[in-house]
């Protein structure tokens, strides 16, 4: 064990527990009442929303697995970037209405919003479902980043103590986030985005200087990785399959409960509109971050004997860690290592809270306890919290963690699911709650339909149009089944029950 890394990485820790719990006391709210708990007041200005979506888009998980697909498959790993600017465009055209409407309703998720807008409540439910089926292998990748970081500190630890850093970590979020709800996470996210942006950015000029420069790394890169590969025949190869996983991914980060309940916490529109502005430094940040997975190549750190069981027990995902542990003293190893830590801990929090704000506004309130109190619904979303966080540590430690990389690809198929009802449905009211509750069930089964058939290895499904191969994203491809579907029974269903047409709402037409 390092015992210099591992004393910084430790004494980072406890600050943030100890910020986590302080955060409770920071404009301060009745958080007996969700919205206070769930969402902050809705109080936060431009610069905490833009760390607080920073810590929440670009999760521990990100930092390791990024630069890992760029060391392990090359190019194609470099999707993310464009993806992550993409996703402003949309954010800015799209989620300050998002905004406005549930502050002027008092919604709290996006299955509030279907329900208020189409006044079908299957098709609520299914949004709340689809929500959190899809956030809750989000929050256990979060625990698989996390342990990736524990076991490069060398806490080499056997049976049930080897699993004890990560149960530790577990509480400590567990504890924070039930007492103190979104400010937590919002105050933390300061502090990791800090340091995240002193250690990629250290790592990118001093471990290049070490390595003999930008070119030297370049040129120890198999061509093959450098470029993606040229479409041979009728098909578009790798071209197709890029494009759409970028723009696909793009258009369901904010249909994650997580994403929303962030951008709902913000004290206007106009923060969000800042915030579109402002957020592709975290792209920029991330294409940095990316190119961590080819110097990881060119310092030759799978070849070192001292990481050999790094990278048996989780393969390319240890290769920033490695990294940094060949690059960089002890004292700084420990900074970096805490940094990516805190940054599991921000998104799973808010992962757990809109968790929580779904299941207790759209399931329990709805069909469970029609009655309860404002206080009862915050204590049974603070109960939700830790039921979803011990979960998914649970999932972690008892189940191999492909599963979970899996279920993950599948979360990405089916949230994308909700965009007609949630994101379209912000603009026109035209289609019929039933016609989009039958494009949903038919992008949800045809997405998973098209993952199954790769083994749920990958998402990139092989489309054969008139023999003519079209490799995409299996999201891309169901969505649009999805909305062609609801699009064509519209008038169908309309024709059948004339009042099942959306209605206007405040601040939407």
């Amino acid at each position: 064990m390092d015992y210099i890394a591992t004393s910084v990485f430790i004494g980072l820790f406890l600050l943030v527990t100890v910020i986590g719990f302080f955060a409770g006391r920071w404009r301060s709210g009745d958080l007996d009442q969700l919205h206070e708990w769930g969402l902050g007041g809705r109080r936060f200005g431009t610069l905490i929303t833009w760390f607080l979506l920073g810590g929440d888009l670009y999760t521990a998980y990100t930092f390791v697995a990024v630069p890992a697909l760029m060391f392990g498959a090359g190019a194609v790993g470099f999707f993310a970037v464009p993806y992550t600017i993409l996703i402003y465009p949309i954010l800015f055209m799209v989620f300050p209405r998002m905004w406005e409407v549930a502050q002027r309703n008092g919604y709290i998720t996006a299955a509030d919003f279907v329900k208020g807008r189409f006044e079908n409540q299957p098709l609520a439910l299914a949004i709340a479902i689809t929500g959190l089926l899809a956030t809750m292998p989000y929050i256990a990748l979060q625990l698989v980043g996390m342990e990736v970081i524990i076991a490069a500190l060398g806490l080499h630890l056997s049976g049930f103590w080897s699993e004890l850093p990560l149960i530790i970590a577990f509480i400590v979020l567990a504890a924070f986030t039930y007492a103190s709800g979104l400010r937590a996470p919002a105050m933390i996210a300061v502090v990791k985005d800090m340091l995240i942006y002193v250690a990629v950015i250290a790592a990118v000029v001093i471990i290049p200087m070490k390595l003999g420069g930008y070119g030297k790394i370049f040129s120890s890169i198999s061509p093959e990785k450098l470029i993606l590969p040229h479409p041979e025949g009728a098909s578009l190869g790798g071209y197709s399959a890029y494009a759409t996983l970028a723009l696909g991914s793009a258009l369901a980060l904010f249909l994650y409960p997580h994403s929303l309940t962030a951008l709902l916490s913000s004290s206007s529109r106009q923060v969000i509109r800042r915030n579109a502005a402002i957020l592709p430094t975290y792209s920029f940040l991330l294409g940095l971050l990316a190119l961590l997975g080819f110097m990881a190549i060119a310092a030759g750190v799978q070849s070192n004997p001292a990481y050999a069981a790094g990278f048996a027990e989780f393969g390319a995902n240890f290769s920033v860690p490695a990294l940094f542990l060949d690059s960089f003293p002890s004292w700084f190893v420990g900074l970096a290592f805490a940094a990516i830590a805190i940054g599991a801990l921000v998104p799973a929090a808010i992962m757990s809270i809109a968790c929580a704000n779904l299941f207790t506004r759209n399931i329990y309130k709805e069909y469970i306890n029609p009655r309860c109190t404002d206080a009862q619904e915050s204590r049974m979303a603070k109960l939700i919290s830790l039921i979803v966080k011990a979960g998914a540590l649970v999932f972690v430690l008892s189940l191999d963690k492909q599963f979970a990389i899996q279920f993950q690809l599948l979360g990405g198929i089916w949230i994308i699911q909700t965009l007609p009802a949630v994101m379209i449905g912000l603009f026109t009211r035209w289609l019929n709650g039933w016609a989009l509750l039958a494009g949903w069930a038919t992008g949800i089964i045809i997405g998973t339909g098209m993952a199954a058939s790769l083994g749920f290895k990958g998402s990139i499904y092989p489309l054969d149009i008139l023999g003519y191969m079209l490799p995409g994203y299996a999201a891309f491809y169901s969505l649009i089944i999805n909305l062609a579907l609801a699009i064509i029974l519209t008038p169908l269903f309309n024709m059948v029950a004339p009042g099942s047409k959306g209605r206007a709402l405040e601040g939407c037409p």
